[in-house]
């Protein structure tokens, strides 16, 4: 199949960006949205051309490295699937294909495609941990946990951290990889000695970094790779309000 792709160049954070199209030919249907641009990239660097920067790891859906909004939707068309494992089958032939990284005042363009995502880590930082000693492996069977709170964790845990989230909320918020991250912990009895600072923190640091606030447009868990569900906002907005009143519930 033959493409067009529109792909946004931009050579550093101060550099004016642009779109820019190529004419990719020849392209697998079961190639995966990232070895088509692995294939464009070899034919730039043979012209003598830069080429695109773009982020990617794993290329397993597990990391979330490879984020990036492909014609308006955050990863792309496929709903709970990575850019890594996007495929072209799921394009047409002769298809003008626009490609461009996360928009965030929070997640600064590095280059091209690439984004400074170390305002998660700051909102990690601030309490996406837990004190309590867990001792070895065989040691948490001997806490139990209530099978729903476990589900709700397990899948609160899920989040990749992909950002995913922020570039579709027309805020720009993070609100639910924060809740994400606060749920998972505090769903769990060795995540309650934090839990009331834990969730006041990672909120503040939300806000400290510049993502905007949440509106519950829901835009989030539609593009949310991993299914990450609205209720854990509502979750973290109940423990949130508890915590500043300095009561439990």
């Amino acid at each position: 199949m033959d493409i067009k792709l529109r792909a946004w160049r931009q050579a550093g954070p101060s550099e004016r960006g642009r779109m820019v199209t190529y004419e990719v030919k020849d392209v697998s249907p079961d190639a995966s949205f990232l070895e088509m641009l692995d294939v464009l990239n070899e034919r730039l660097i043979l012209a003598g051309d830069e080429p695109i920067a773009f982020d990617h790891d794993c290329r397993e859906g597990i990391c979330g490295m490879c984020g990036m909004m492909i014609n308006g939707v955050a990863h792309g068309p496929l709903k709970a699937t990575t850019t890594c494992q996007l495929h072209m089958r799921h394009f047409s032939d002769g298809e003008t294909i626009d490609v461009e990284p996360w928009r965030s005042a929070a997640f600064p363009v590095v280059r091209d495609l690439v984004v400074d995502r170390r305002a998660f880590d700051s909102i990690i930082q601030a309490g996406g941990y837990i004190t309590a000693p867990t001792g070895a492996a065989p040691d948490a069977h001997a806490t139990p946990v209530p099978k729903a709170d476990a589900d709700a964790a397990f899948e609160a845990a899920t989040c990749i951290g992909c950002g995913a989230c922020v570039a579709a909320c027309p805020n720009g918020s993070a609100m639910l990889f924060t809740a994400a991250k606060v749920g998972h912990l505090g769903l769990l009895p060795q995540g309650q000695p934090e839990r009331d600072t834990r969730v006041l923190n990672m909120v503040a640091a939300h806000d400290a970094a510049g993502f905007g606030g949440c509106t519950n447009t829901g835009e989030c868990t539609s593009v949310c790779p991993k299914g990450i569900p609205l209720t854990l906002i509502g979750r973290l907005n109940s423990d949130y309000r508890k915590a500043a009143s300095g009561r439990r519930g």
